[in-house]
This record gives structure tokens, sequence and C-alpha cells, in this order.
């Protein structure tokens, strides 16, 4: 069994009991100091958790390998997702509501979540960011509960740029086919920030935030 993932907080253990929950997970190369930058621009009031993942990539960390095409296999995102499941069930007891924010490789996790153990997650905020394609006769099917998504459709915030650089066109296209069957989702594009977030996406998912946990 993986360990425990390594985790950062923004206020301490005693403040958290009976507040929402926003889990956050940070994009490739980077680190969980990075995504907790943001926590000063959402509403006040919330416990945010933002996690390492579990293997270096340069200077910072991933969430799986990917290759230069940005290739990666289902098995290694399982493993990613199983340990961030496990911490999640037992932490989601004390809040009232569970949001997973994800940028880029982080969304493809925050997703990954979700479609596990949608019991678990009240919405998704997914930042430039991917959906993992996963294939009915893939040996990790089963871990992916999309059959129940399809019954009660997550909630989720899908911000991105339509000129991406990094994520390829295929990844987006099958995103947003997953995203179209298997999510209520608020999409929205910002057009000029790259592989990035602005002051305005970050705007609109604070409101996002708010509708949802007031």
């Amino acid at each position: 069994m993986e360990p425990a993932p390594h985790v950062i907080w923004n206020n301490e253990a005693e403040e958290r009991a009976g507040t929402p929950l926003v889990v956050m997970f940070h994009g490739y190369g980077s680190h969980e100091g990075d995504l907790m930058a943001l926590s000063a621009s959402l509403p006040e009031g919330l416990s945010i958790a933002s996690v390492r993942a579990p293997q270096r990539a340069g200077a910072g960390f991933q969430w799986f390998p990917l290759s230069s095409e940005l290739g990666f296999t289902t098995d290694a995102v399982v493993a990613a997702a199983e340990p961030v499941v496990r911490w999640l069930r037992d932490e989601a007891l004390q809040h009232t509501h569970v949001v997973l924010l994800g940028f880029s490789q982080g969304m493809a996790i925050a997703t990954t979540v979700a479609r596990h153990a949608p019991d678990l997650v009240d919405a998704v905020v997914g930042l430039s960011g991917f959906v993992v394609p996963v294939a009915d006769d893939d040996a990790q099917a089963d871990f992916f509960q999309d059959a129940a998504l399809r019954e009660e459709p997550l909630r989720m915030f899908w911000g991105r740029d339509p000129d991406d650089p990094v994520i390829p066109p295929a990844l987006v296209d099958l995103t947003a086919e997953w995203v179209q069957q298997h999510a209520d989702a608020t999409k929205v594009q910002y057009r000029g920030i790259g592989h990035g977030v602005s002051p305005q996406e970050i705007a609109h998912v604070s409101e996002y935030l708010e509708a949802l946990t007031d």
C-alpha cells in the first residue's frame, strides 16, 4: 500500500471541522506550494489542502510519467489516485463539501479520483488540463465508475485557453466528449492565458466555489 500523500494546509487541524474542503492537485513538474498561492483569492472559510504528487520530475513532481507526446498509462494514473482516495475517505468525514481542483496533469488526477469515488466529491474544478481516456477493455476500466456519473453527472468547472500549447487537441476533444456525457459543467474559455491561469479565471472559480458551498 502506498503511503498517505504529502499535504499542506491553509489552516490548522482544529479549524477544519464543519468547513468545505478544497483539495488541490498541481501540474507536472510543480509542487504543492504552487496552487496554494491561489488560496488568498478564494472564498473565506474554506479548508484548502494542496497535495504533492508522488514522483520526482526535474525540480518538482509528477503524478504519473509522461512521454514526449504526453502519452501515459492508466495503470500509472490509478497508482497515483489510489492513495489520494484512501486519504480523502477519512478526511472528508469532517467537511461539509469536498471539491477537487486540478491544474494540467492535476486535473487528470482530480477527475480520476472523482470518477472512482463520486460519492465523496461534490464538484471538480479543472484548469488547463484533461480527463483520462479509458477504453472499455482497459484492465483498469473498473476503477472508473463512469456509469454512475452518467446517471448523476459530476458538477464541474472547466477553464482553458482554446489555444493551449501544451495539452494535445486530441486529449481536449476526448475530454470534451467525456464532459458532455458525464458532467454538469460550466465551461469557460480564456484566450491568451496559454497553459496557465488568469486573475479573471480565478475570480470565476471563486464565484463557482462560493455558490457551490454557500
